[in-house]
Protein backbone atom coordinates (compact mmCIF):
# COMPACT_ATOMS: atom_id res chain seq x y z
CA UNK A 1 0.00 0.00 0.00
CA UNK A 2 2.90 2.37 0.73
CA UNK A 3 5.75 1.62 -1.72
CA UNK A 4 7.71 4.54 -0.32
CA UNK A 5 7.95 2.73 3.02
CA UNK A 6 9.29 -0.40 1.35
CA UNK A 7 12.15 1.71 0.02
CA UNK A 8 12.85 2.91 3.58
CA UNK A 9 12.35 -0.41 5.39
CA UNK A 10 15.83 -0.29 6.96
CA UNK A 11 15.25 3.20 8.40
CA UNK A 12 13.99 3.89 11.91
CA UNK A 13 10.69 5.75 12.19
CA UNK A 14 12.53 8.83 13.40
CA UNK A 15 14.57 8.81 10.17
CA UNK A 16 11.47 9.11 7.98
CA UNK A 17 10.03 12.32 6.55
CA UNK A 18 6.77 13.67 7.96
CA UNK A 19 4.78 12.10 5.13
CA UNK A 20 6.53 8.77 5.54
CA UNK A 21 5.84 8.87 9.27
CA UNK A 22 2.15 9.49 8.50
CA UNK A 23 2.19 6.49 6.14
CA UNK A 24 3.86 4.34 8.82
CA UNK A 25 1.33 5.41 11.43
CA UNK A 26 -1.56 4.63 9.10
CA UNK A 27 -0.06 1.26 8.14
CA UNK A 28 0.43 0.28 11.79
CA UNK A 29 -3.17 1.22 12.56
CA UNK A 30 -4.50 -0.74 9.58
CA UNK A 31 -2.66 -3.88 10.73
CA UNK A 32 -4.98 -3.93 13.74
CA UNK A 33 -7.95 -4.21 11.34
CA UNK A 34 -10.06 -1.47 12.93
CA UNK A 35 -13.70 -1.11 11.95
CA UNK A 36 -13.27 2.69 12.07
CA UNK A 37 -10.12 4.51 10.96
CA UNK A 38 -10.07 8.07 12.35
CA UNK A 39 -7.80 10.40 10.37
CA UNK A 40 -7.31 13.83 11.92
CA UNK A 41 -5.64 16.22 9.46
CA UNK A 42 -3.51 13.49 7.85
CA UNK A 43 -2.36 15.83 5.06
CA UNK A 44 -1.16 18.66 7.29
CA UNK A 45 2.30 19.88 6.39
CA UNK A 46 2.94 17.27 3.70
CA UNK A 47 4.32 17.76 0.22
CA UNK A 48 1.73 17.58 -2.58
CA UNK A 49 3.08 14.29 -3.97
CA UNK A 50 2.91 12.67 -0.51
CA UNK A 51 -0.63 14.01 0.02
CA UNK A 52 -1.67 12.38 -3.25
CA UNK A 53 -0.08 9.05 -2.25
CA UNK A 54 -1.83 9.07 1.11
CA UNK A 55 -5.22 9.97 -0.35
CA UNK A 56 -4.83 7.20 -2.95
CA UNK A 57 -4.07 4.73 -0.15
CA UNK A 58 -7.10 5.92 1.84
CA UNK A 59 -9.27 5.55 -1.27
CA UNK A 60 -8.05 1.95 -1.72
CA UNK A 61 -8.92 1.21 1.90
CA UNK A 62 -12.36 2.73 1.47
CA UNK A 63 -13.05 0.56 -1.59
CA UNK A 64 -12.74 -2.63 0.45
CA UNK A 65 -15.75 -1.66 2.54
CA UNK A 66 -14.13 -3.33 5.55
CA UNK A 67 -13.81 -0.13 7.54
CA UNK A 68 -15.34 3.28 7.94
CA UNK A 69 -12.88 6.10 7.43
CA UNK A 70 -13.56 9.24 9.42
CA UNK A 71 -11.54 12.01 7.77
CA UNK A 72 -11.17 15.39 9.44
CA UNK A 73 -9.45 17.63 6.93
CA UNK A 74 -9.13 21.35 6.27
CA UNK A 75 -8.16 20.76 2.64
CA UNK A 76 -11.77 20.89 1.59
CA UNK A 77 -11.36 19.72 -2.00
CA UNK A 78 -9.24 16.73 -0.97
CA UNK A 79 -11.90 15.75 1.55
CA UNK A 80 -14.75 16.18 -0.95
CA UNK A 81 -12.93 14.17 -3.62
CA UNK A 82 -12.57 11.34 -1.11
CA UNK A 83 -15.82 11.36 0.85
CA UNK A 84 -19.16 9.77 0.10
CA UNK A 85 -20.77 11.62 3.03
CA UNK A 86 -19.93 15.04 4.49
CA UNK A 87 -20.64 16.23 8.01
CA UNK A 88 -19.96 19.84 8.97
CA UNK A 89 -19.74 20.69 12.63
CA UNK A 90 -19.95 24.21 13.94
CA UNK A 91 -18.84 24.71 17.53
CA UNK A 92 -19.23 21.00 18.15
CA UNK A 93 -22.78 20.77 16.81
CA UNK A 94 -24.06 19.26 13.60
CA UNK A 95 -24.53 22.12 11.14
CA UNK A 96 -24.94 20.24 7.85
CA UNK A 97 -24.80 16.73 6.42
CA UNK A 98 -25.08 15.39 2.90
CA UNK A 99 -23.12 14.22 -0.10
CA UNK A 100 -20.11 16.04 -1.54
CA UNK A 101 -22.15 16.76 -4.67
CA UNK A 102 -24.99 18.37 -2.72
CA UNK A 103 -22.49 20.48 -0.77
CA UNK A 104 -20.80 21.82 -3.89
CA UNK A 105 -24.21 22.85 -5.24
CA UNK A 106 -25.23 24.61 -2.00
CA UNK A 107 -23.30 27.88 -2.33
CA UNK A 108 -24.93 29.40 0.76
CA UNK A 109 -23.72 26.55 3.00
CA UNK A 110 -20.25 26.61 1.44
CA UNK A 111 -19.87 30.34 2.10
CA UNK A 112 -21.54 30.51 5.50
CA UNK A 113 -20.17 27.32 7.10
CA UNK A 114 -16.90 26.80 5.29
CA UNK A 115 -16.02 30.43 4.66
CA UNK A 116 -14.84 29.81 1.11
CA UNK A 117 -16.03 30.71 -2.35
CA UNK A 118 -17.33 28.16 -4.80
CA UNK A 119 -16.10 24.58 -4.84
CA UNK A 120 -15.79 22.51 -7.99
Amino acid sequence: MFPRLKERRRNLGSQLSGGEQQMLSTARTILGRPSVLPLDEPLEGLAPVVREELMAAFAELAKTGDMTILLVEQRIQSALDFADQVVILERGRLAWTGTPESLTRDHEVVESLLGVGGLH
